[in-house]
């Protein structure tokens, strides 16, 4: 007798559950890391790779520039200003000079102020250039850096010819600049700058339209103006938050709080939007304060940095007066406080004379635009990606030695 085999049964699959809560975690960016700018260190507090919480730690390179400013006299104190922002230390120089000369009222000759016009936009420039190309860098892309140290050699090339030195120049000092322009130098610097502007083309082809580059910057890192201006953000930082079409200003102090004559200059204040003023319309996916917009602010700065140069290098042979004076030997009794619009924003310096003191300040104290601009890492990283961190930090382009100091 055949026998039937019974139907296999059909065995029913294994459900096997995970726990998927996930735990915060902090995570070391710095002080080593080579997308931050300098010797910064950020904590950051992630759910995977969600940011929650981003905490700057400082305290990696010099201090103590103030105090030293108390226990030296004020032209002893112009190379220690040069260490603050190093990128940008001809502006540095120009700040603390100008706090000094307040308090001392004194007034600088036209030829002096031309000069020191002529520079500090110089400096804008390769201040800028830097950002630039050490912005492309934090997003992947070597080429730009090539591109912005190319031009920015032959900048460091006229500084050389001027003082002598490439990075901490002392140039721009108490009662004017050092010395005078070298023969030549004139007619140089207009072949520099009549070579740059066709540069600016390439910068825009490499970055600006780059639609890599346009997707790792747009919407990311966004600022409103009302959080800018709550944090005390001054420059770029906050340009770039600002709207002209809301009745938002043109700030920038050589507009608003002019000095060396800046009121008589031709210029735009960079604000968006772009298109009106320069024919720049911001790339599909950006908003207003995002890092692109911040990275523009910058661009198109150096455009209006180049007309300011040709206008002082017009007026440089038909300016009055020495390009310096002497300053007093002794600090009068009193304080004064001096802003300039650096390329990172307002940098501010406070001076107090006293009697007994001599040529040494009471106290010396300096208010740091970049201190202020990276305060507000946290608030514009919050609920981002650990990658698009490198991405707007950049875009603050801070410099630590103005903030460690």
């Amino acid at each position: 007798m055949a026998t039937v085999a019974a139907p296999e049964q059909k065995q029913e699959p294994t459900v096997v559950e995970f726990d998927v809560r996930t735990d915060e975690m902090l995570v070391n960016m710095g002080p080593q890391h080579p997308s931050t700018h300098g010797v910064l260190r950020l904590v950051l507090r992630t759910d995977g790779e969600v940011i929650s919480e981003v905490t700057p730690h400082l305290g990696y390179l010099h201090r103590c520039a103030e105090k030293i400013g108390e226990n030296v006299t004020p032209i002893q104190f112009i190379p220690y200003t040069d260490r603050m922002d190093y990128l940008a230390g001809m502006n540095m120089n120009l700040g603390y000079s100008l706090a000094v000369e307040k308090l001392c009222g004194m007034k600088v000759p036209e030829k002096a102020n031309v000069i020191r016009v002529l520079i500090a936009e110089l400096n804008r420039i390769a201040s800028h250039l830097v950002g630039m190309g050490a912005y492309g860098l934090d997003l992947g892309t070597f080429s730009p850096f090539l591109y912005a140290f190319r031009e920015r050699e032959m900048i460091l090339d006229l500084f050389e010819e001027v003082c002598g030195a490439r990075l901490t120049y002392s140039y721009i000092t108490i009662g004017g600049v050092h010395d005078d322009l070298p023969p030549g130098w004139v007619e140089r610097c207009r072949e520099f700058l009549n070579y740059l502007k066709p540069r600016i083309a390439e910068y825009h082809a490499l970055l600006t339209t780059n639609h890599i580059f346009v997707k790792r910057t747009a919407n990311i890192g966004v600022l409103p103006k009302e959080l800018a201006l709550a944090y005390g953000c001054t420059g770029p930082m906050l340009r770039g938050s600002l709207d002209r079409r809301q009745g938002d200003p043109d700030w920038d102090l050589r507009k608003i709080e002019p000095y060396c004559g800046y009121e008589t200059y031709d210029f735009n204040v960079v604000v968006p939007p772009f298109d009106d003023r320069w024919g720049w319309r911001a790339p599909e996916g950006t908003v207003l304060g995002d890092a692109w917009h911040r990275f523009m602010v910058r661009m198109l700065e150096v455009v209006e940095s180049i007309r300011i140069c040709e206008q002082a290098l017009d007026r440089y042979p038909h300016a009055q007066g020495a390009h310096r004076i002497e300053p007093p030997r002794h600090l009068p009794a009193g304080e004064a406080y001096r802003e300039t619009e650096c390329p990172r924003g307002q940098m501010g310096f406070y001076v107090v004379g006293a009697p007994g003191k001599g040529a040494v300040p009471l106290r010396v104290r300096a208010r740091s635009s970049s201190f202020c601009n990276l305060s507000v890492t946290n608030e514009i990283c919050r609920g981002c990606l650990i990658a698009d961190v490198p991405a707007i930090v950049g875009s603050i382009d801070i410099v630590m030695g103005e903030i460690d100091r």
